[in-house]
């Protein structure tokens, strides 16, 4: 089964920058691994989408509160997708999470609804993200 592991979050002073990292192992690109992309769940409230990006043709997709600040990007070579996380505010410290949907079924508009760790083939471990006042 596909496994994602997550590696980048830190704490940075608002406005401020972070780069985030998700490994995809046990599954290749050439598999046909359709759809990743990032949650994230902040204390005390539900997770939300952030980014997704189906994997065939690049294409991505953002969350309102992040649009024009992040940007998700892919290596197919290292198997490994990326958050660059801009313009950081303290309105976006959470626990960042990459998620993997094998079928793609979920890309784009689908990443941003109501979504449970159930309906992803897989969820890491997350990575902390604190943006400091």
């Amino acid at each position: 089964a596909v496994r994602v592991k997550e590696s980048g979050g830190g704490s940075v002073q608002a406005g401020g920058s972070l780069r985030l990292s998700c490994v995809v192992s046990e599954y290749t690109y050439t598999d046909n691994l359709n759809c990743l992309g990032w949650f994230r769940q902040a204390p005390g409230k539900e997770h939300e989408g952030v980014a997704s990006i189906f994997t065939p043709d690049g294409s991505t997709a953002y969350g309102d509160s992040v649009k024009g600040r992040f940007t998700i990007s892919q290596d197919k070579e290292k198997n490994t997708v990326y958050l660059q996380m801009n313009t950081l505010k303290t309105e976006d410290t959470a626990m960042y999470y990459c998620a993997a949907d094998v079928r793609g079924r979920l890309c784009g508009r689908g990443w941003f609804r109501p979504l449970g760790r159930h309906n992803l083939d897989a969820w890491g471990q997350g990575t902390p993200v604190t943006v400091l006042s």
